[in-house]
C-alpha cells in the first residue's frame, strides 16, 4: 500500500514540475520550491512532516555518511540556494543538476523523501534546458549509491558521469520512439561505415551524435546515422558560418 501511495505522490510531484516549467522556464530553484516538492512526495505517507525540515537527527542505513545536525539545516539550505545562484552559469546543465542532487542528499533536510526530492530537483534543471527526465533504474541503484559516496568525499566525476549516462539513456529512448522504423532500417548505418563516405572521422561523428547535433540513434552500443543526416549537418554548419560572417 505504501508503494502505491508513494507512486501516486511522485506522479503528482512530477506534474507539479511540468506546471512549474510551463509557467516560466527561467524560474530558479528556491527553498519554497524544494519544500513544495517534498510535501507532494510524502503527502499520503507522512502528512505531519510534509514540507517541513527535520527537527531531529537521522542515520542513513547502509551509508557511511552522517547527515548534518538538524539545527544546521536552515543555514545549509540557505547556503545551497546561494550556491545555485552563484554557480548556475559556471557548469554544464548536466553537471549542475548532478552536483545539486548530491548537495541536497548530503544535507538530508527532511525525515523522508530526500532522494526522491533530489532526483526531481535534478530533473527540473534538465527539463528546463530541454532534456528528458533522467531515469535511474533499479539495476543501477548500487552504482548510484557508490557514486554518491564518492561525491561525499569530494570526488564528483563518477556521479556526474552516472547522471550523464542516465540522461543519454533517456534520449536514446526518445529517439527510438520519434524516428520512424522504416527510416532506421533503410537509411541508417553504423558511424564506422558512414565515416568512410564523409569528411568526418567516426570519433567526430560520435561526438556530434552524443551532443544532439547530428540526427542519430543508439542501438545497443553503436550509434547509427544516415548520409542525409550528415549532409543536413553540413548545410546547417555552412549556414551558421555565413550568418557569423555578416
Amino acid at each position: 500500500m505504501k508503494d502505491h501511495l508513494e507512486a501516486k505522490d511522485h506522479y503528482e510531484a512530477l506534474n507539479y514540475l511540468y506546471d512549474f516549467i510551463e509557467k516560466d522556464k527561467r524560474s530558479t530553484i528556491s527553498e519554497v520550491f524544494i519544500r513544495s516538492i517534498q510535501s507532494l512526495i510524502v503527502r499520503e505517507t507522512d502528512k505531519q512532516e510534509a514540507g517541513k525540515y527535520r527537527n531531529g537527527n537521522v542515520i542513513i542505513t547502509g551509508s557511511s555518511h552522517t547527515p548534518p545536525d538538524s539545527s544546521e539545516i536552515p543555514a545549509l539550505m540557505e547556503d545551497l540556494i546561494k550556491w545555485i545562484k552563484n554557480n548556475e552559469k559556471k557548469f554544464h546543465h548536466i553537471e549542475l543538476s548532478a552536483i545539486i542532487h548530491h548537495k541536497l542528499v548530503f544535507i538530508h533536510p527532511f525525515f523522508d523523501g530526500n532522494g526522491r526530492t533530489a532526483r526531481l530537483v535534478m530533473n527540473l534543471i534538465l527539463m528546463q534546458k530541454g532534456y528528458p527526465i533522467a531515469m535511474i533504474l533499479k539495476n543501477d541503484r548500487k552504482r548510484y549509491y557508490d557514486a554518491l559516496d564518492k561525491a561525499d568525499k569530494g570526488e564528483y566525476l563518477p556521479f556526474i558521469n552516472f547522471i550523464a549516462q542516465s540522461v543519454e539513456r533517456s534520449l536514446n529512448i526518445y529517439l527510438k520512439i520519434l524516428l520512424p522504423q522504416n527510416k532506421k532500417k533503410e537509411n541508417y548505418f553504423p558511424l564506422s561505415i558512414i565515416s568512410k563516405k564523409t569528411p568526418y572521422s567516426e570519433k567526430y561523428l560520435n561526438l556530434l551524435a552524443r551532443s544532439g547535433k547530428l540526427e542519430a540513434y543508439k542501438e545497443k552500443r553503436n550509434w547509427l546515422t544516415s548520409m542525409e543526416a550528415v549532409e543536413q549537418y553540413i548545410k546547417n554548419r555552412m549556414r551558421r558560418r555565413k550568418l557569423s560572417d555578416k
